[in-house]
């Protein structure tokens, strides 16, 4: 009977661990405290999670569970009560999101971001409204910018219009004033998710010649009906994140999922790759959908798509657009 109740006992200390685990980086990231008051609530969190494991580990389980049980349940409630805001001191680059209007084939959006960015706390702010014809709507780019880690990389969507305009569609999280980005409070509501339209000679200049990204240009093959699918979901994302407050989450809704729930919905057939996570491989997934131009090995096609050294050319160029396309 031990040994049959062996596995039993083991998976629970396995997900009482998790569990206390898991609470630690949520009362880390959410608790409402001060440093100091964080800091000794995640304190106080620990030593109720080795007094739960010790006493199964020595095979009292009833008092463990009689800790565990109220403990966890009053942890899910105070988690189920965090809710995202559309009301906080956002920081300039996301204090407008997107909304737009269409009547027609013509969209009119509304805080298209182009700021002039001298370094990355040096810049002019502006938000405009734009108008643009979906029958003139030509080409679809997506651009990757990779800032450590060859695995991960910020996905941006620029659709092309044949006068020459581009605007640049960024699922991004929105940070409070002074609040800097981090990989593991995304998995916490520590962010909200913001649907950005700018400018590229903002927001892919920002990245390849203010922060020193590496940034890729990919020519995304689509028809004129999908482009133009594809635009307006980026539309009604923004509209409605513009008054439905939702988080950002590091794995389950980040600026690669939130493109890929949006193709699925226009394209239902389109598989699900551990690449639209591990967003800086998106280049191999898009490349074996036939996606992208195929007439060269994707090695060779990576390293064409590579726009740092034409962007630092253009830099504040008028024709900037054009400039990180030539010769490619």
């Amino acid at each position: 009977m031990r040994l049959l109740r062996l596995p039993g006992l083991i998976i629970l200390i396995l997900l009482t661990a998790f569990g206390f685990f898991w609470g630690g980086f949520a009362l880390w990231y959410q608790l409402p405290l001060d440093l100091p008051g964080v800091t000794g609530g995640v304190i106080v969190w620990g030593l109720i999670g080795l007094v739960v494991l010790w006493l199964e580990v020595t095979g009292r389980v009833r008092r463990a569970l009689i800790v565990l049980i109220p403990v966890m349940a009053a942890l899910l409630f105070w988690w189920s009560t965090i809710t995202p805001s559309l009301n906080r001191i956002w920081a300039d680059d996301v204090a407008q999101t997107v909304t737009g209007t269409l009547v027609g084939n013509h969209v009119t959006l509304a805080n298209v971001r182009n700021f002039e960015w001298r370094s990355q706390t040096d810049y002019t702010p502006r938000w405009e409204v734009r108008s643009y014809d979906l029958e003139n709507l030509a080409s679809v780019d997506v651009f990757l910018s990779y800032w450590s880690s060859t695995a991960i990389a910020h996905t941006l969507v620029s659709f092309g219009f044949n006068n020459g305009d581009q605007v640049v569609f960024s699922a991004e999280i929105r940070k409070k004033r002074h609040e800097q980005f981090s990989e593991i409070g995304g998995f916490f509501k520590q962010f909200e998710l913001a649907m950005i339209a700018a400018d590229e000679r903002d927001i892919i200049r920002l990245r390849s010649n203010i922060r020193k990204e590496d940034v890729y240009r990919y020519r995304v093959n689509l028809t004129p009906e999908m482009r133009q699918a594809l635009f307006l979901s980026y539309l009604d994302t923004g509209n409605r994140l513009s008054k439905q407050a939702q988080f950002y989450n590091t794995v389950t809704a980040n600026c690669t999922t939130v493109i890929f729930d949006m193709i699925r919905a226009i394209t239902p057939g389109v598989p699900l790759d551990y690449r639209v996570v591990l967003s800086g491989y998106l280049p191999g997934y898009l490349y074996d959908l036939g996606a992208i131009d195929r007439s060269r090995p994707l090695e060779a096609e990576i390293e064409a798509a590579s726009i740092n050294q034409r962007a630092m050319d253009a830099d504040k160029a008028e024709d900037f657009t054009a400039r990180i396309r030539a010769d490619n």
